[in-house]
């Protein structure tokens, strides 16, 4: 086939990029022709909250990445899908994750499927968002509608994009095919480190344990519901610590006042900056768990990159975190509160779970491949 993959990609960051990008090869290793289009413009300055929107990593010279879309400009909007009808491809991917871009996405693929051979299949990330806005109400259904089908990464988003389908008032609107792929696995950032070796990179104690949050910093990952929960078993597990390692696009200052107020100083490493790829092995090689307290999710890639480096986790369970991690299996999913974050830290390092945990994350990671998902995406296109 030929295919396109409308979204982010480098030189923009972020795992939104790698997803897109580790996507193409994917495809690429199968024999099918791949382009990436990505944007000249993602995000006016003004709304982005974080320090940079682009990478400080060499360009992948593996991949053709086209800059085409300003995300601003109905003209260029226009422009790009009478360039996508002209180069019909067999598959347009437009990457949803946020209703700022439908419009976008809805007016490109509605012109690009009018050569009469292009299928716009959406790979969604989140349909509904974390933190959701009156643009979610508005522009949804317009890029829904633009679509022949749709490739969403958990049974939440799916069941997300049926009930905008089941709202469109008065349309025309068949119900479209859907298939649910899990996040595969993040299997391009090296092997995995000792824990020796990646507390010797990272200036830390082998000797200690490690709790790591992992990410950018936002309201729904509920950090503040770890450091609580941390609070509460500090005392019993004198050897534990946490890392908060990533860019907070929220106001620091109010964590490290909760840290003080908890007693936490010397217990908590924070390092607020984006992680570059090279370095995500070090930070999952010294961690003992790698912990999402979050309040709402779809999914995470913080998981698919613990199945990497075969690291248990604790997840809430919320949204499709408990699909992926089976409770007291490989790690835990909890309810989202500080309580029950508490209990399962304690019991993980008081009752020594990691090794029968890793064990089970071992022989479960197999079944994140990322053929699945590319499966996936040419059983919609082939109406299969």
């Amino acid at each position: 086939m030929k295919i396109v993959i409308l979204g982010t990609a480098y030189p923009y960051r972020g795992g939104l990029a790698t997803f897109n990008e580790r996507l193409a090869r994917q495809f690429l290793s199968e024999g099918h022709e791949v382009e990436v289009w990505t944007f000249t413009l993602q995000y006016p300055s003004f709304l982005f909250p974080g320090k940079t929107q682009y990478s400080s990593e060499k360009a992948p010279n593996d991949l053709l990445i086209r800059r085409v879309l300003n995300s601003c400009n109905p003209f260029n909007w226009i422009r790009v899908g009478h360039q996508l009808r002209k180069a019909a491809p067999d598959m347009l991917i437009c990457c949803y994750w946020m209703a700022f871009f439908a419009p976008a996405y809805g007016l490109i693929s509605r012109i690009a499927r009018r050569n009469g051979k292009t299928k716009a299949i959406a790979l969604v990330h989140n349909m509904m968002p974390h933190e959701p806005s009156i643009l979610d109400k508005l522009f949804a259904p317009y890029f829904v509608k633009s679509q022949n089908g749709f490739v969403a990464l958990s049974e939440s988003v799916v069941k997300d994009i049926e009930k905008i389908e089941l709202s469109i008032v008065n349309s025309q609107l068949s119900i479209k095919p859907k298939a649910f792929s899990p996040h595969p696995i993040y299997d391009h950032y090296g092997e995995r480190m000792t824990k020796e070796e990646a507390c010797k990179a990272l200036g830390l104690d082998p000797k200690k344990n490690y709790m790591l949050f992992f990410g950018l910093v936002r309201v729904y990952k509920g950090l503040d519901l770890l450091l609580d929960a941390f609070a509460q078993i500090k005392d019993q597990l004198p050897s534990l610590q946490l890392i908060i390692a990533g860019e907070f696009y929220e106001d620091e200052e109010k964590y490290c006042a909760q840290i003080t107020a908890n007693g936490l100083e010397e217990r908590v490493i924070l390092r607020n900056e984006f992680i570059p790829d090279a370095d995500l092995r070090k930070y999952f090689g010294a961690a003992d768990l790698i912990v999402q307290p979050y309040k709402s999710a779809t999914q995470s890639g913080v998981t698919q990159v613990a199945f990497h480096f075969e690291k248990p986790m604790l997840v809430t369970n919320v949204g499709g975190l408990g699909e992926i991690v089976h409770d007291h299996q490989m790690g835990y999913a909890c309810a989202p509160t500080a309580d029950a974050i508490a209990e399962d830290v304690l019991d993980y390092f008081t009752n020594n779970r990691q090794a029968a945990y890793t064990a089970y994350l071992q022989k479960e990671k197999t079944k994140y491949a990322w053929s699945k998902m590319t499966e996936a995406f040419i059983k919609i296109t082939n109406n299969e």
